[in-house]
């Protein structure tokens, strides 16, 4: 009754309505409120959305659609071409907000490094130029880069900026022993090659380990970032100083490094970490213990949907999909060779804890036919509708006695009713028609019946097409596999006569424990199972364990190829040391973060293998002539380079832990993590370590 007068509310009062009869003749609350449109866009691979068009196309029909009056329509646009649209959409605005704040950062850091905006010149050419060759020789190696492959530009840009902030620092000191430019340029090249060809050479020996890997992309990736550190020392020893031969660098501009205010700190560090080596060691071990235990946690997160931003359409809309449970995307599927172990299949699964429902062909057919169709041939006896089709509306009928006689019977019924809510809803309704009675007599006839016209429709409008389905469902017979629609058929039985059962999860698999756990209960029943889950969680698991095979392979190898040519185990266990141990707290930190590896942020691991690797040699090397309190370590410009270095590479990164795309954010998140631990391990505990093993053997 309340649905009656709301309707007639509205229609008396220039409204628009249409009472739904389909809720009020169902037993049960219609609950569809919403619905789905399967659309299939033309792309335009010319723009850099290709589904621009298409979705501003869907955008605008919904917006021609919401009609004063009517209730509000809201559209969720999400499938893979809405959730790559949003994708392409916030990386393009929120990441190029983030690259902006990284490109000053590292511009104001080069500039602190150099006090000369000459060198900063030089070294974003010298990146520039390193960059546009690694990137033609990625077009001519592989032609298409995947999700992994993309990352060598990451190690790119922090092992090419790494390797001419170490030259352009050695240049500057040797200008500022007031030597000249050519001999200070000869003189740099022959001071940092060696080093800077050694560094290249380990850290690609170990980027070059993933290229026997099974997973595609891995293998791509340490064949364009082991390439590419060659390619930009190559810049580097050749461009670079053609560059320095250029510019119009004069000594005045180049202050001594007494001048730079980076020698405090140093003095200060380089104090404590050697005189208080014994208790660094002590705390480092306990560390490592506590990493070792951390590290067990790592979790990993296999949904690629959560890389995205979550705040758009199409990651929301996505989300609760996954909530339905009747129309949720993160199915699982079966093939069955026949007809019974299809069914026996389907009765095992329904009896897994995390499994809420199976469907196959046979869900399309009605249970318990029989009676169901005893019930429908008694309730065609029973309303006597021997009709085939609902008459229509009268067009000229006057309904103004039927009106008073409905009031005069809400009057009689009313004081016989004792709940409170219905004797509301009678109250209600009969004001609605007493409203509707006064603005009939207020109209003139032409204008009476438009108006009657416009009620009609609005109480009764779906009335003849839901009669019209009764009947026609009042018509039923009994229902086989042979009468299904062909397009359903198709998609349930193959034409080899394999049965496809779809599984449905009990627990919402946003909660990447639920779907693991579902995923991994499913499998003990039916290893063959398939679907997204499936695509998603083995895919994880390839690159996790091509990863893991290539770090393995790099570690050992990059010791090996040490060891040959330093010949001296101390030596290659010290340089071993920072990127051991930064790996291990790094690993750690993304368990105290809560920062699950994931498809974006494993990528970072080759970057911080390289800085690892190049920091190790670089401080051994100088311990070796300067380990004592007396000495500043820190004050070289191989020391300064590591630091500036290190610094950049974060910094360039730091910012993307800002951006709304989930996935570019915990690469930022991971990268200036690891370089953190990468610097403290160099810095503070190598020079302790190096101090207890290198004074215990002399």
């Amino acid at each position: 009754i309340n649905k009656v007068s709301s309707a007639l509310h509205t229609a008396v009062n220039n409204g628009t309505a249409l009472l739904s009869w389909e809720e009020l003749i169902a037993s049960k609350k219609v609950a569809a409120k919403s619905s789905f449109i399967i659309v299939r866009p033309k792309l335009d691979y010319s723009r850099i959305r290709p589904a621009e068009n298409a979705i501003d196309a869907v955008r605008n029909a919904v917006a021609a659609i919401q009609e004063p009056g009517l209730p509000a329509v809201k559209v969720w646009i999400t499938g893979e071409v809405g959730l790559e649209d949003d994708e392409l959409s916030g990386m393009s605005t929120g990441t190029f907000t983030a690259s902006i704040f990284s490109v000053v950062l590292v511009l104001g850091i080069l500039l602190l490094a150099y006090r000369s905006v000459f060198l900063t010149l030089a070294t974003l050419i010298t990146l520039a130029l390193g960059m546009i060759l690694c990137g033609a020789f990625a077009a001519l190696a592989v032609k298409e880069l995947n999700l992994i492959s993309v990352a060598f530009a990451v190690s790119n840009i922090g092992l090419g900026v790494e390797y001419a902030i170490h030259f352009c620092l050695r240049y500057r000191d040797n200008l500022g022993h007031h030597i000249g430019r050519d001999k200070a340029i000869r003189g740099t090249l022959i001071s940092t090659s060696p080093s800077l060809l050694l560094c290249a050479g380990t850290t690609a020996i170990g980027l070059y380990a993933f290229i026997p890997t099974d997973y595609k992309g891995v293998s791509e990736l340490g064949l364009l970032a082991g390439t590419s550190l060659f390619i930009c020392l190559f810049v580097t020893l050749t461009i670079l100083p053609v560059l320095l031969k250029i510019i119009p660098v004069q000594l005045a501009h180049l202050p001594v490094p007494n001048d730079t205010g980076f020698i405090r700190l140093p003095e200060k560090l380089a104090t404590f970490t050697l005189h208080y080596a014994k208790p660094i060691a002590l705390v480092v071990g306990l560390l490592a213990i506590i990493s070792s235990v951390l590290v067990t946690g790592v979790q990993t997160d296999f949904n690629p949907v959560n890389l995205r931003d979550p705040n758009t359409d199409s990651v929301i809309a996505f989300k609760h999909l996954i909530k339905d449970k009747d129309n949720t995307p993160m199915t699982l599927t079966i093939l069955a060779q026949d007809e019974n172990k299809a069914k026996a299949l389907q009765q095992k699964l329904e009896t897994l804890a995390s499994v809420d429902k199976t469907v196959s062909l046979f869900d399309f057919l009605p249970a318990d036919q029989d009676d169901k169709l005893a019930v429908i041939e008694e309730m065609a006896l029973t309303l006597g509708l021997n009709l085939t089709n609902f008459p229509t509306l009268k067009a000229d009928y006057d309904p103004i006695e039927s009106i008073r006689h409905l009031i005069k019977t809400i009057d009689e019924v009313v004081p016989k009713k004792t709940d409170a809510k219905e004797i509301n809803a009678l109250i209600s309704f009969k004001v609605e028609l007493q409203a509707m009675l006064l603005e009939l007599d207020t109209r003139q006839q032409a204008s009476r019946r438009l108006f009657l016209d416009k009620v009609q429709s609005a109480l009764l409008g779906t009335l003849p097409g839901v009669m019209n389905d009764l009947l026609t469902g009042l018509n039923a017979g009994a229902i086989t596999l042979a009468d299904l629609p062909p397009d359903i058929s198709e998609r349930w039985l193959s034409k080899d006569g394999w049965y496809r059962i779809q599984i449905f999860a009990k627990k919402d698999l946003n909660d990447l424990a639920n779907l693991e756990a579902f995923i991994n209960d499913v499998q003990s029943l039916a290893p063959e199972t398939t679907d997204l889950p499936i695509m998603y969680w083995e895919s994880m698991k390839a690159v996790v364990g091509a990863f893991e095979q290539a770090i393995s392979i790099a570690l050992i190898t990059i010791a090996l190829v040490l060891y040959g040519i330093r010949r001296n185990i101390t030596d290659t266990l010290l340089i071993m040391t920072p990127l051991v141990l930064a790996g291990l707290f790094t690993m750690a930190s993304t368990v105290i973060t809560h920062t699950p590896i994931n498809f974006a942020n494993i990528i970072a691991l080759p970057l911080l293998l390289g800085f690892g690797v190049d920091n190790g040699i670089h401080m051994v090397e100088k311990l070796r002539h300067s380990l004592s309190e007396k000495q500043n370590i820190y004050q070289s410009s191989t020391a300064r380079a590591m630091f500036y270095g290190a610094l950049t590479t974060s910094s360039s990164f730091a910012g993307l832990a800002f951006s709304p795309h989930q996935g570019i954010a915990s690469m930022g998140l991971v990268i200036t993590m690891g370089i953190f631990w990468i610097m403290t391990s160099t810095f503070v505990i190598l020079p302790a370590l190096s101090k207890l093993v290198l004074k215990q053997k002399s």
